[in-house]
């Protein structure tokens, strides 16, 4: 709906919801584009054509609208985890390994991409928000993936919890720093960690392999040193 004021300049009337999904919208432009540090409520506001005022009115502070892109962000990439593991192909780990890994070359893609994660110039701004993705992320595994599995097969992993978290930490890490690393390499990292060897046979039900006849099952075989940890941007 369209008003006009006193002096003649025409402003829209939004439904309040609408209008801070709309501010919360312009501040994710501009973080992906120009960094959280180098925005501010001004600019978020001219984005959203709105006064400072009405951004503070619906978000209070910067420190807050900071706070829901970066939920919104995690939110949706949990969302995208679940919708891979209920499309998971029975049979075809291949798939899976494949689908995950380009699950997560879309929420660490380039800027231009839509969606794009904001570039976090403050470092302990940017651990504290990797490591909120990354827990809710093995939450939701654990609530999926793992507990299908669990019902029906011995996990040949130790400290479930704590392996796909170093897992997917060094998974963002190394995706994120070295853009050009092959989804090859990423995919083995993730076999080699969980125990997903090309050798294993059919999957479960759950999109797990299922475990070999203790004759077919191979030696330990020593792990290949962690990736990098993720650094911010300008570190």
């Amino acid at each position: 709906m369209a008003r006009t004021g006193g002096s003649g300049a025409t402003r829209t009337v939004m439904d309040p919801d609408d209008r801070r999904e709309a501010i919360i919208a312009a501040a994710r432009q501009l973080f992906a584009e120009q960094g959280v540090g180098r925005t501010s409520i001004a600019d978020v506001a001219a984005r959203a054509g709105i006064t400072r005022g009405l951004v503070y009115h619906y978000l209070t502070d910067k420190d807050t609208l900071v706070e829901v892109v970066l939920e919104q962000h995690i939110d949706e990439f949990v969302e995208d985890v679940r919708r891979w593991d209920a499309a998971r192909e029975v049979g075809n780990i291949d798939k899976a390994l494949a689908d995950c890994v380009a699950l997560f070359r879309r929420h660490l893609g380039p800027v231009a991409q839509p969606g794009a994660l904001p570039r976090i110039e403050d470092t302990r701004l940017y651990s504290r928000f990797v490591d909120r993705a990354v827990r809710a992320l093995v939450d939701c595994l654990q609530d999926t993936t793992v507990a299908a599995y669990a019902q029906r097969h011995r996990i040949a992993i130790d400290h479930v919890p704590e392996t796909f978290y170093v897992l997917i930490h060094g998974l963002i890490g190394l995706a994120a720093s070295e853009r050009k690393v092959d989804d090859r390499v990423l995919m083995d990292i993730i076999r080699q960690t969980l125990h997903l060897d090309p050798s294993d046979g059919p999957l479960s039900s759950e999109g797990l392999p299922s475990e070999a006849p203790p004759s077919e099952q191979q030696a330990p075989r020593q792990q290949p040193d962690a990736p990098s940890p993720l650094h911010p941007e300008g570190e």
